[in-house]
């Protein structure tokens, strides 16, 4: 049931591909929350995806932007306030891709303009985003910006490959320029570091079904799904939060503060 927890604010949702994206997700919770926006995503991910079928479902529009590119993410932002009728309340980053993963090129044997391909998509383009946001004063006071991230970042997961660097780079953004945008704008910055997620990223990390059951039966709530991120990121975006800023916010069913489960000990116990 909708209380309308967004009603009257407006924003711009990154990365929806397809309908196991979180951002797809988290755009239908938006909407019926009573918020508007705009979706955006690379052209070659558009083509991928069937982003024009969300956009007709949640009466927002398109605009096509490479979020490495100023020029795209100034187009982009400058469209959106003409679009939507004025400031900017609510932004969500979920990109992330790393070539090296997509090659299978390994941790130790790195391809390194690989690597600075998938950090400048995955990491770099947040302080991009922000950049752009901040310098045009499109953030509305009170405004609200999340980018998701992952537990990589701070532990290591070897399959996760440069990912982890990228979200850890992400994640040290998120509170740089969330001190100036709290200072300077009144807006707030967060990361969501999610449990493993089965989207169309999550599933191009190898061994990624084996790892998944493994989180689940480590956390005692179990794994947190894409739906229940989109309702996290919309209490967020919600002024039910107006003071919550440059934190990494674990929604992960707990796996984050987990040293072992019983299920984990049961399993290699050889009792399940």
């Amino acid at each position: 049931m909708s209380h309308n927890l967004l009603k009257g604010k407006r924003g711009i949702i990154f990365g929806a591909l397809d309908e196991s994206s979180i951002a797809w997700k988290t755009a239908e919770r938006v909407f019926e929350e009573g918020g508007s926006f705009v979706l955006t995503n690379a052209p070659v991910a558009m083509r991928m995806g069937a982003i024009n079928a969300l956009a007709e479902k949640t009466n927002s529009q398109v605009i096509p932007a490479d979020a490495t590119s100023l020029e795209d993410l100034e187009n982009l932002v400058e469209k959106s306030m003409e679009i939507l009728g004025g400031k900017i309340d609510f932004v969500l980053h979920s990109i992330g891709m790393s070539v090296n993963v997509r090659k299978g090129r390994h941790y130790t044997d790195l391809n390194y303009s690989f690597s600075e391909k998938g950090w400048d998509v995955s990491a770099l383009s947040f302080h991009k985003t922000m950049q752009t946001l901040y310098k045009k004063d499109a953030m509305n006071e009170w405004g609200s910006i999340v980018a998701l991230t992952y537990m990589a970042a701070q532990r290591v997961f070897p399959d996760y490959n440069d990912m982890a660097d990228n979200k850890a780079y992400l994640e040290s953004i998120g509170r740089s320029f969330g001190y100036f945008f709290g200072r300077d704008k009144k807006v707030r910055v967060n990361t969501i570091s999610q449990s493993p997620t089965p989207t169309t990223a999550g599933k191009g990390v190898k061994g990624f079904d084996g790892f998944i059951e493994y989180a689940d039966k480590m956390s005692p709530l179990g794994n947190a799904t894409a739906a229940e991120c989109a309702d996290y990121t919309v209490t967020l975006f919600s002024d039910l939060t107006k003071k919550v800023t440059l934190q990494n916010l674990y929604h992960d069913g707990g796996f984050s503060n987990m040293g072992v489960s019983q299920m984990v000990m049961d399993k290699f116990m050889g009792e399940e």
